[in-house]
């Protein structure tokens, strides 16, 4: 479901903006904050855990999320890659990506939902599902 326009462009210079494919990335997306996202994954919309290894590492994981690194998620959740991860790559189940604060999860959903599979992604990503006192698992030892 689409919002308002909004366009990338910065109407100084003419080129897109970081912010400007931000905002129109998000206008596409009906954005969960972490409450709902884990009700959602409950009943049975697939959590997406983008963060690098390196976060995972230092603030825990999400339990039941499954992590797919951030430089693959096209491959493995388009429904035609040679590529895809049968588990994503649908059209029949919600996508819920998360990366730490919400930025890059953001235009990764917009992205995705390209390709017709339903996505969209976490307000505050991470930060804001730990603070929210979401469930985190500890990273492995």
């Amino acid at each position: 479901m689409l919002a308002k326009s909004v366009s990338a462009k910065d109407p100084k210079h003419g080129f897109e903006t970081v912010d400007g494919l931000l905002g129109e990335a998000r206008a596409a997306l009906k954005r969960l904050p972490p409450v709902a996202a884990w009700a959602d994954a409950r009943e049975g919309a697939a959590l997406v855990d983008i963060r690098s290894d390196t976060q995972r590492a230092r603030d825990g994981l999400i339990p039941g999320a499954i992590c797919i690194p951030r430089n693959v998620l096209e491959w493995r959740c388009d429904p035609e890659s040679p590529h895809r991860d049968e588990a994503f790559a649908r059209r029949d189940r919600l996508l819920i990506l998360i990366c730490d604060e919400g930025y890059q999860s953001s235009l990764a959903a917009a992205t995705v939902a390209r390709f017709g599979v339903a996505a969209t992604d976490v307000i505050g990503g991470f930060q804001a599902w730990r603070d929210g006192g979401m469930p985190v698992d500890s990273p492995p030892a």
